[in-house]
């Protein structure tokens, strides 16, 4: 029997069990399934490439090595994690190059007025290397993550000051960062095979600079409920973090990560999956497997960024796959939302939308040339759920 038929008999034998309601909630909570999307089938290509539905238009803001219209600022190679920071009446995109520091690395931005118009660019983090994906804080600052052994958290100012690295978030294999102002902490992906999930509690919320570094603790199901230990060494060294805690779970290539109303979402790329901590009842679950998708073909393949719009959407990005960004809404409903054509060698990067939640920015890392000079940034406008 292979992996999705067992996974598909686990969860259908788990009906005849006789389980009171919350214990059936709580433990065998279904992942997200096929459904027609909340804004109907994809059209054909626009001009840009990428299928889209009706009423919405994409166009082009930046591209790798060339000159951002209407700046004198080069945007860097290999964009990857992103994320929009309210500016006044305007906004601020970033984005991170997934690229050594030998070749830039680090991060720059878009700063966009009132009407979407880019009015000026510039690097806000330099010298580092990897910076994969990371997360934006409350106080509007953009947390970038370097995707190395013994990678840090840079905590850059979009709107002005000097990025700093943060040792005491931990230092390992970092992919994606979310903030939960409720809790007071960040929450970190690991992208190892055997990653974990941790989060970080700040001394003082707002101050990066010291705190505690925790792993999330919990058994080898796919559900149930979790804890949280202290990791004696944030350094992680001579001992990795992700190997300091007993019975810390591991989650096969953390990738994305985003917070919303007391739950926390983080994708896996080992497993495509997305898993949904239910942060109020201390208990974690699949929100989609694509080994539990039926019937049909699973969409979402290649799991990577998340974000989340002010409707309650995820918005999952493809790293790979057939260069999707797929839409689960809040009942559980999976769809494509977008597709890229023309550039199967490349991955979807940095979904953020704007605060008023009508503009979805994000990347194609690699482009149409596959290569990491050939990288294009994006904005989708259209009729989004708010």
């Amino acid at each position: 029997m292979d992996r999705r038929t067992l996974l598909r008999a686990t969860v259908a034998g788990a009906g005849g069990l006789a389980l009171p309601f919350t214990a059936w909630s709580a433990a065998y909570a279904a992942p997200a399934q096929n459904a027609t999307g909340p804004y109907g089938a994809l059209q054909a290509a626009d001009t840009n490439g990428i299928q889209l539905p009706a009423g919405f238009t994409s166009s082009v803001v930046a591209r790798s090595r060339q000159t951002v219209p209407g700046t004198s600022y080069v945007w860097h190679d290999a964009p990857d994690g992103g994320a929009v920071i309210p500016n006044g009446t305007g906004w601020i995109y970033v984005s991170n190059a997934e690229t050594s520091s030998g070749s830039g690395g680090g991060a720059s931005r878009l700063v966009f007025d009132a009407s979407g118009a880019v009015v000026g660019a510039s690097r806000i983090l330099s010298g580092t290397n990897n910076n994969c994906a990371g997360g934006k804080t409350p106080w509007n600052t953009w947390l970038s993550c370097e995707e190395i052994g013994l990678g840090r958290v840079w905590e850059t100012y979009p709107l002005g000051g000097t990025a700093v690295a943060r040792p005491a978030m931990g230092r390992f294999k970092h992919e994606a960062a979310a903030a939960d102002p409720v809790r007071r902490v960040i929450y970190l992906t690991e992208d190892e095979t055997n990653g974990k999930f941790y989060r970080f509690v700040p001394t003082t919320w707002g101050d990066l600079s010291s705190g505690t570094l925790q792993v999330l603790v919990a058994g080898s199901a796919t559900s149930g409920s979790f804890t949280w230990a202290n990791v004696p060494d944030p350094d992680g060294s001579p001992t990795a973090t992700r190997s300091q805690v007993s019975g810390a779970k591991s989650f096969n290539g953390g990738e994305g990560c985003h917070y919303a109303d007391d739950t926390v979402w983080f994708t896996t790329k080992g497993d495509n999956r997305v898993w949904q901590v239910n942060l109020a009842s201390g208990t974690y679950e699949l929100a989609y497997d694509d080994n539990l998708v039926s019937p049909g073909t699973a969409p979402l393949t290649g799991v990577d960024n998340v974000t989340g719009s002010t409707a309650g959407d995820l918005y999952v990005a493809e790293d790979g796959g057939n260069m999707e960004i797929c839409l689960i809404t809040p009942d559980d409903k999976i769809s494509v939302f977008l597709r890229i054509t023309g550039q199967s060698s490349s991955e979807i990067t940095g979904p953020a939308f704007t605060p008023a939640g009508n503009r979805l920015y994000f990347s194609s890392q690699r482009g149409t040339t596959g290569a990491s000079s050939g990288g294009i940034t994006y904005c989708v406008t259209g009729p989004f759920r708010t």
